[in-house]
């Protein structure tokens, strides 16, 4: 389960871009936090130079453009997502930031994504420059963007099977869970299927249509041009609002025979039976007694481990796994399915990352070269380099990066951007079955364990009688 919160970053007064980027920065990027630094991710930046990136950024962005704001202008975004404690590692909290950085910004900007370990609950603080990779534009913050990110981390979390909160305070429930057993549809929709319903029954005149729709509980108000309003509703509708072919005009002439009529396509509400779940873990009464709980959580805990056994022996029957050694050999399988497609999908992000540092310092590496080398020819003057202290800077650190990476001989850009594009349909190919196998994996893992568990408090019932009866005899 997971919180957001997005915040817009300003100058401020007396501060200069460079200055006030760095000093959020600075603090995302606490070693203390981020265990020595291993838990900081950046896309289209280097991490160790962002702050001058940022702003560089930023002076090509006015060069282009043209456009200057002052103390007000926005230089960054600042988003910080919260997970629950104990539901996800860090390393798994810094890549669903990533995914959630990426998916919002649509991959248009630079970010960086710091998981901070120092608190109970894992978070991530990600940073993106509000500048885009263009330089011909900016993230503009929209109206609802906090409610966008929300609902985005939401379809993240459920995605890799993280939950969510159900009930968020002060924005009411999600539509799938309002929505409850009510028709999924909206009221014009509902307006347009009854209108269809109508003409179904080849009224004889436009009147006959509306008296129609009265009858089906619908309020009807005006002759010429009508409005229509569902139980409901707030406000009426007006019929040439509906879509084509649902206008006075237009049905008054599929009634005089001047044209046909096209129902609107319906919305289908599957209900399909639902395939049988193995259930959640048993809950351990005796430990939960001893941490302190008391006789009424006892009683729920029984009636739970009650219902999650009936779930979990009616899914090994519906699997046919009645047989305990072909329930852990397919466990096991199971597992090592999972962790092969795991290390596969880790392999191809990595090199996702290592492609994506590896464009932005190329590009950084060619837009300094000039610099760089005037700066050597002018015998690496001190004067020169408080000139132009910010492109040498990204240029060492391009070049520091390649020499990390072990490269004599740079790729192109074109090889890079294919590369990436392969990994990306391929990664995109192998996600659900990815998530299929998790899954599987997940609901065999949790039977063996209800059922080990059960085992466990047979024998240890057995061996107590076995006591109880020994005693007797003797």
């Amino acid at each position: 389960m997971a919180t957001t919160r997005l915040m817009p970053l300003h100058i401020g007064k007396g501060r200069t871009v460079s200055r006030a980027i760095s000093k959020i920065i600075d603090y995302v990027e606490n070693p203390q936090k981020t265990d020595n630094g291993k838990l900081i991710t950046s896309w289209q930046c280097d991490s160790r130079t962002a702050d001058a990136e940022f702003a560089y950024s930023k002076q090509v962005y006015i060069q282009k453009t043209g456009r200057i704001r002052g103390a007000d202008d926005v230089i960054a975004y600042h988003l910080r997502q919260s997970f629950v404690p104990g539901e996800i590692t860090p390393e798994e909290a810094n890549r669903l930031g990533c995914e959630l950085a990426r998916r919002f910004t649509k991959g248009n900007h630079a970010y960086i994504v710091c998981t901070h370990v120092d608190k109970k609950h894992i978070h991530n603080h990600i940073i993106w420059n509000s500048t885009a990779l263009s330089h011909e534009r900016k993230f503009r913050n929209f109206w609802g963007s906090t409610r966008a990110v929300r609902r985005l981390n939401d379809t993240i979390c459920i995605e890799n099977g993280y939950s969510i909160i159900e009930n968020p305070n002060r924005h009411g429930q999600r539509y799938d869970q309002w929505l409850g057993d009510k028709k999924p549809f909206s009221h014009r929709e509902r307006i347009c299927y009854a209108i269809d319903d109508a003409m179904a029954q080849k009224p004889e005149s436009f009147d006959a249509l509306l008296a129609m729709l009265r009858q089906a509980g619908f309020e009807v108000k005006g002759n010429e041009n009508p409005s229509i309003r569902a139980e409901g509703q707030k406000r009426y509708a007006r019929m040439d609002t509906l879509g084509e072919g649902y206008s006075a005009a237009a049905l008054r002439a599929v009634i005089a025979g001047e044209r046909q009529h096209k129902p609107k396509e319906r919305k289908v509400q599957k209900k399909d039976a639902p395939e049988k779940k193995s259930g959640n873990l048993l809950i351990d009464i005796q430990a939960k007694l001893q941490e302190g709980k008391g006789a009424g959580y006892a009683n729920w805990a029984k009636k739970f481990n009650l219902k999650q056994m009936a779930q979990t022996v009616a899914y090994l029957q519906e699997h046919d796994l009645t047989d305990y050694d072909v329930l852990a050999a397919k466990s096991a399988a199971a597992s090592a399915r999972f962790n092969e497609l795991s290390e596969k999908n880790k392999a191809a992000e990595k090199r996702l990352a290592e492609i994506a540092v590896l464009e932005v310092q190329i590009a950084n590496y060619a837009k300094t070269r000039e610099t760089y080398v005037a700066y050597r020819k002018a015998g690496y003057s001190k004067k020169f380099f408080a000139e132009h202290e910010r492109e040498i800077t990204i240029h060492k650190a391009a070049k520091k990066c390649f020499d990390d990476m072990g490269i004599t001989k740079l790729p192109s850009i074109q090889s890079l951007k294919a590369e990436r594009a392969k990994l990306m349909a391929e990664k995109k190919e192998a996600y659900s079955e990815y998530r299929k196998a998790r899954e599987e994996m997940k609901e065999l893992l949790t039977a063996k364990a209800n059922i080990d568990q059960m085992l466990a408090k047979e024998k240890e019932h057995n061996d107590d009688l076995e006591k109880k009866f020994s005693k007797l005899v003797k």
